[in-house]
């Protein structure tokens, strides 16, 4: 859980829209009284069509830049703070240049830009600092300002760009209705996009965390609880296309074997992506030891894996921690095969520590013969093993 979820979803978000680009840093530290950058953006490379397909944010990539996304409007001293970032860095690559024995060149400092990002930002605001807008000549658009060109600032006012394809990836930082607009805009993609992929991804995290500070602010954020409503027809899209591309998959796959045990496959497939994308979604990259249990669980019946999942979404969320989720994991798979002989009650209790005790090379195989297995039998097994 993180204590800012949306400053860390802004991070996150743009260092994977960017990344392909060049390289990219998040909570980068300058020198003087350390601040920190919260995207630091280097370009390495220009691929033509992917920096298209960013629309104004990919036109902001064309050189170095400091971006300082904020969550709520920036002020005054935000605007003040972000503006000495870019100054401690800028003196930063003169001093660097000099370490090295290099010729410093000035013309090259000019090229490193500072980028602040605000949901909303005043006209006042604007004219206190002398923000101008750009000439239509220029190709920003409306809701870019800059600085006078000496200074190489520009402040996006996210509420003001148009609501078009081109800035749907800057509108998706901004905040209400805009915001919410973006993600909407996101379902229209196509599934097999990566860069909805990813954006899908970051938003599932960032909806875990806000209901995850929910305890800790139990009046809540009316904004935030809102977001969250927006992202879960999202989340509930993506497990709908998951369950039907196995579907499909498996149809396929097992037309020759027949159509009924096709279908079966199908539906084995698609459980089997809604398991692994919300176990990642929720808990992160998958364990050697979890992933032993995605088979068999993916084979459960739809009524107990659903119950599964309700399980699996009440548990804590601890990128380190994965003993609950294992425990959760073997006891479906186990009350699955020995129900009708035992009760969940009446399971053996040192039964799950020691099935969880295998490597998951010796426990994938141990899963695959318990069709085969009394609870007598693994019991006996297992109880070998760990003596």
């Amino acid at each position: 859980m993180t204590k800012f979820p949306h400053d860390q979803f802004a991070k996150e978000y743009l260092q994977e829209l960017l990344s392909p680009l060049g390289e990219v840093e998040t909570s980068k530290n300058v020198t003087a009284e350390v601040r920190e950058i919260d995207v630091w953006f280097q370009p390495t490379s220009f691929e033509g069509e992917y920096v298209q397909s960013l629309g104004l944010l990919g036109k902001m990539a064309a050189t170095a830049a400091i971006i300082e996304p904020f969550r709520n409007p920036v002020t005054a001293e935000g605007i003040f703070s972000c503006v000495v970032k870019l100054l401690n860095s800028r003196a930063e690559l003169g001093r660097r240049a000099n370490r090295e024995n290099q010729r410093f060149d000035e013309r090259q400092l000019p090229m490193l830009m500072l980028w602040i990002l605000t949901p909303t930002a005043s006209e006042a605001l604007l004219n206190s600092f002398g923000f101008r807008t750009p000439e239509e000549s220029e190709g920003w658009g409306r809701g870019v300002y800059f600085l006078s060109e000496v200074w190489r600032v520009g402040l996006i006012a996210i509420h003001q760009l148009p609501k078009t394809p081109e800035t749907m990836w800057l509108r998706m930082l901004g905040r209400g209705r805009v915001q919410q607009g973006a993600i909407a805009e996101l379902t229209a993609f196509s599934v097999n996009d990566p860069l909805r992929a990813n954006a899908l991804q970051l938003l599932y995290t960032l909806q875990e965390n806000l209901q995850a500070n929910t305890p800790t602010n139990p009046a809540g954020d009316d904004e935030d609880q809102e977001l969250v409503m927006a992202i879960v027809p999202l989340f509930q899209q993506h497990l709908q296309e998951a369950r039907e591309q196995g579907l499909v998959q498996g149809i396929v796959q097992g037309l020759e074997q027949g159509r009924e045990q096709g279908i079966e496959q199908g539906r084995e497939q698609g459980q089997r992506l809604i398991l692994e994308n919300f176990l990642q979604v929720r808990f992160g990259e998958l364990d050697p030891l979890t992933l032993t249990f995605v088979r068999p669980i993916s084979a459960l019946p739809t009524a107990e894996f659903t119950m599964l999942l309700v399980q699996l979404s009440m548990l804590p969320i601890a990128q380190t921690d994965r003993q609950p989720v294992h425990n959760v994991l073997a006891a479906s798979v186990l009350n699955n095969r020995f129900s009708a002989s035992a009760p969940s009650a009446e399971l053996p209790v040192n039964l799950i520590p020691n099935l969880l005790a295998l490597s998951p090379e010796k426990l994938s195989l141990l899963l695959s013969e318990l069709p085969e297995l009394s609870l007598d039998n693994l019991t006996t097994r297992l109880s070998q093993r760990a003596s």
